[in-house]
């Protein structure tokens, strides 16, 4: 694994991805999906992945979100003891706004609910049905978010983990909260094993800096985890997204 500083305001990360899966709306296998890369769109649709790897009690406490992080995680996941980053804007969103809607009526709020609508709740539920007592953490950095999760796997990488599992996932805003989205909405998520780049094979590179030219940033067609997933399925040599002050440049090298 390497990390440059190229400039005061510009470094680079490099990474190999190791393996990975996806899972949306319509699209549920890694045919679907390269062939969704070629044309993307917008996933629309209620489905829920069955996650039956996981124990029914375990599974039962899931939302959507948690359901579709969990199913990836589990297609993609490699060796025990691997380090877990995972990675969301809004978290359990729809969980979240429910018990305030709930204090905001002077209901009582299940525990149960509360824990589980905390932003590494997703990942607690997964290191536990899998008894993984492996290093997680939970990355939200606003639509840069799966950016910000590459960086803390780097870090990962950078101090000796042989690779780290990476879990990207996200979900409209619910309710009064859609006001507050300033992205195309769509449910996904996806999952690397992302490790040191090696001789001869293939790797990305991601560099970042200010983005302070003035410039309005440009609406997306697509949420930025979802883009930057379209970008490594496909045969693209760059992607590049602009937002909060922030240009985030994706590159892919062949060996």
């Amino acid at each position: 694994m390497q990390c440059r500083v190229v400039g005061a305001a510009h470094m680079e990360i490099e990474f190999a991805i190791k393996g990975w899966a996806a899972w949306a709306p319509g699209l549920a296998t890694p045919s679907h999906w390269l062939q969704w890369a070629s044309a993307p769109r917008l996933p629309v649709g209620d489905e829920q992945p069955a996650v039956a790897q996981m124990p029914a009690m375990l599974r039962r406490r899931l939302g959507p979100l948690g359901r579709m992080a969990a199913q990836v995680a589990y297609d993609c996941q490699g060796d025990e003891g691997a380090p877990v980053v995972l990675a969301s804007r809004y978290g359990d969103a729809t969980r979240s706004l429910a018990l305030l809607r709930s204090h905001a009526l002077g209901e009582g709020c299940s525990p149960a609910d509360f824990a589980l609508s905390v932003h590494n709740a997703i990942g607690a539920m997964y290191s536990i049905a899998r008894r993984d007592t492996a290093n997680f953490s939970s990355v939200a950095a606003g639509p840069a978010s799966a950016a910000a999760a590459l960086v803390e796997a780097a870090g990962l990488l950078i101090e000796g983990a042989p690779e780290v599992l990476v879990v990207c996932y996200d979900a409209p805003l619910p309710g009064e909260y859609a006001a507050f989205q300033t992205e195309p909405a769509a449910s996904y998520a996806w999952a690397w094993r992302v490790g040191p780049r090696s001789a001869g094979q293939p790797w990305l590179g991601l560099s970042w800096r200010a983005a302070n030219d003035g410039r309005a940033d440009a609406i997306p067609s697509l949420p930025f985890g979802l883009d930057v997933l379209r970008f490594a399925l496909s045969a693209d040599d760059a992607l590049e997204r602009r937002c909060e002050g922030a240009r985030w440049s994706w590159s892919r090298h062949h060996g």
